[in-house]
């Protein structure tokens, strides 16, 4: 009995969503991420919650190394500086490699657009300027083990400077996104993060600072790349 084969169905990929580069910003409005509404609710926050928690954690972190005399002034001083420069490069890495992952498939593409594409496409969006107070609560709370267990009592000097860059990086994001530069030297962070967002997505990836970019050399240039 000869056996015959059926045709076989053609496979088509799943068209993958446009990187943030296509995504054209948007000065009004908000972006449904999901169908539930719960789960669409918690993406949502006010900048002041996650702003409070983050301070709160880096003075109770200090008060509780001091007080109880696993830091010295002078070395809580020094961890915190540290903790606060590590910050910053976390800042950037994330920045790059994470939230501008390539968009090379319908999942890759997901989550890069969840978690940082919708940005992009709506960067007024107040409300999602900062993680949800939950999502807050549950990233301090694992710093707080990982540099504890990693570096012993100098953990909590390391966190404090840490989760006070983190703080001081949603402020200042938060300021330029809803505000006006200043006329100032300030305006230099407002230039900086516009030429990310509207002309040179590949470059420019330091929000409260510049350090990185001009280390690796991601600063951009003043005319658009072509």
């Amino acid at each position: 009995m000869n056996a015959t084969s059926s045709p076989q169905p053609e496979v088509q990929a799943a068209p993958a969503k446009k990187p943030v580069a296509a995504v054209k910003p948007k000065a009004k409005g908000s972006a449904q991420l999901f169908q539930n509404p719960v789960l669409e609710r918690l993406t949502h926050t006010h900048i002041a919650g996650p702003l409070s928690i983050f301070f709160a954690v880096a003075a109770v972190s200090l008060y509780y190394s001091l007080s109880r005399g696993l830091l010295t002034g002078l070395s809580a001083f020094g961890l915190f500086l540290g903790g606060w420069l590590l910050f910053t490069l976390a800042e950037y890495l994330v920045h790059r490699y994470v939230y501008h992952i390539e968009p090379s498939t319908p999942g890759r593409a997901k989550f890069q657009y969840t978690m940082h594409g919708v940005h992009h496409e709506y960067p007024k969006d107040k409300t999602r300027l900062a993680m949800p107070p939950i999502l807050t609560v549950f990233v301090a709370s694992l710093l707080f083990f990982i540099f504890r267990f990693t570096f012993g009592n100098a953990g909590f000097g390391i966190l404090a400077g840490f989760v006070f860059g983190y703080a001081l990086y949603l402020f200042v994001h938060y300021a330029i996104h809803m505000y006006a530069p200043p006329k100032n030297f300030l305006k230099f962070w407002w230039h900086h993060h516009a030429m990310h967002h509207y002309r040179q997505e590949d470059e420019a990836f330091g929000v409260s600072t510049t350090l990185w970019d001009h280390i690796i050399g991601t600063m951009p240039s003043r005319q658009p790349k072509k």
